[in-house]
């Protein structure tokens, strides 16, 4: 068992208590749906409504903390979360699904975050002169209570991307995980609180409605920062607008990747493909979702991606040799399989590929084999969906103007490539696609944490671009004299 589990199963975190509870529910391992790996606490209302009280009073002090001392503090924090990453990496994996190379570079990553917005910080906080006969300086100050709402995909990366950037700007937290695989976030949030005044940072964990419809509704919330489905998304921003929250969002995507004539398909590109595709098992909103490929090049792509997924190793991630592991839980599992077996039962051909690391276990597990969909069209349900899964539908098309109307054709609008050897095409098409980052030759994310961009349409809005976040949380407001 891993040091770290029994002080956070079952239990939630507030004003520096990690508290018991009777009334949990289990946390299966994946890739064994008989295995508990632990207990998730179901916070009630009222436990939600202490949550933010703590974190309320704490933030009357905290607000007025000296900018160095959040980043010493942080810093701190980040060495012993750096200490811990082997003892967490096998929770993390046992919990969510992810392989380990995949598990382990996304708990570095969150070292990273802490220490590069700590830096980040110093220099940000500082006011802003602006020139001109009067003298004006823009200056800034923290918000309030943040509520941080997290997605089970990415649940790492995805909760520290708010939460470090939140108590850096002079805020307290309020984080409430998915309730599938909350273990690893708060084995490391525990260690992150221990530097911080007790209630800086508050965990809940439970049922999405109960908590989220709390943390949307009260007035002493005043930032919201939630990653999700587009759907809850919708609801959460009725729920604040009562109270005029600041909200920002990263939802779902249907992101389209264009094969123009002449791209390059060779051995490098079709791995980029597959990455851009099959990252997390394909959990992850900004995965390739559709591909276009012109028809000079249909017949070939479908059969060097297919040979492709041939050699991917499927399996449980804590086996150093699996290439992609389960599904993280059995909903999605099951969404997955049934879009799947709806395309092929409409008439579209479903290849499959991969290579079963343990036969024996598959069936317990929530694991999906790498699947081509061909014969579909635009209006297939494959194709409209985001699949959220280790599935990819290609579709031919002959000219510029169609494909171009045909990746535009959603309501999402997060990420999308094209593939060319022409830069100067890539970016005449990168101008008239909707999406809010266009990528050349690859999909794949932005490695500077100074950079995201938001999706547009229903992917989300208000999402960080500069500064690791900084400036989300925190309100600039102008002094003259």
């Amino acid at each position: 068992m891993i040091s770290t589990y029994p002080f956070v199963s079952g239990k939630y975190l507030i004003a520096g208590e990690w508290i018991q509870t009777e009334n949990t529910a289990h946390v299966l391992n994946p890739a064994d749906h008989q295995e508990v790996v632990g207990e998730v606490a179901l916070c009630t209302e009222e436990q939600v409504e202490l949550a933010i009280s703590a974190a309320a009073k704490a933030f009357e002090t905290w607000s007025k903390s000296e900018i160095e001392d959040r980043a010493n503090r942080m810093k701190l924090a980040a060495d012993e979360i750096k200490a811990s990453v082997e003892e967490n990496v096998t929770l993390l994996i046992r919990e969510n699904g992810k392989v380990l190379v995949e598990a382990k570079k996304d708990l570095l990553r969150c070292v990273d975050i802490m220490n590069e917005a700590a830096e980040e910080l110093l220099e940000w906080w500082k006011p802003e002169s602006i020139p001109g006969s009067q003298k004006v300086q823009i200056r800034k100050r923290p918000r309030g209570v943040t509520a941080v709402i997290s997605p089970w995909n990415s649940p790492m990366i995805l909760t520290f991307k708010r939460v470090i950037p939140a108590v850096l700007a002079g805020n307290t937290v309020v984080v409430k995980p998915a309730t599938s695989c909350p273990l690893t976030i708060m084995s490391f949030l525990k260690t992150v609180a221990s530097y911080f005044p007790e209630g800086v940072i508050n965990v809940v964990t439970g049922s999405g409605g109960v908590i989220g419809n709390k943390l949307c509704s009260d007035p002493r919330i005043r930032t919201i920062a939630f990653v999700g489905s587009t759907e809850t998304g919708k609801e959460i921003m009725r729920a604040a607008s009562g109270t005029v929250k600041n909200v920002y969002m990263e939802l779902g995507g249907n992101d389209a990747a264009i094969i123009l004539e002449d791209a390059n398909l060779d051995e490098s590109a079709i791995k980029r493909l597959r990455f851009g595709v099959l990252r997390a098992a394909g959990q992850v909103c900004s995965a390739i979702k559709r591909i276009y490929v012109h028809e000079s090049r249909y017949g070939e792509l479908v059969e060097k991606l297919r040979k492709e997924f041939q050699h991917i190793k499927v399996g449980n991630g804590i086996q150093p040799d699996a290439e992609m592991g389960p599904l993280n839980n059995k909903a999605q599992y099951e969404y997955v399989n049934g879009l799947i077996e709806r395309a092929r039962k409409s008439g579209a051909t479903v290849i499959t590929g991969g290579i079963h690391l343990d036969p024996e276990s598959w069936d317990k597990g929530y694991y999906i084999l790498p699947a081509i969909i061909t014969g579909v069209d635009q209006k297939s349900e494959i194709v409209r969906a985001e699949q959220f899964g280790p599935v990819i539908p290609i579709l031919p098309f002959k000219e510029d103007e169609e494909v171009i109307s045909l990746a535009n054709d959603s309501e999402f609008g997060l990420r999308a490539s094209v593939w060319t050897e022409d830069e100067s095409k890539a970016i005449e098409f990168a101008d008239r696609l909707e999406a809010g980052a266009v990528f050349h030759n690859n999909h794949t994310v932005f490695q500077d944490l100074h950079l995201d961009f938001p999706g547009l349409k229903e992917s989300g809005l208000s999402r960080e671009t500069r500064h690791c976040g900084l400036e989300f949380f925190a309100d600039s407001y102008g002094f003259a004299n």
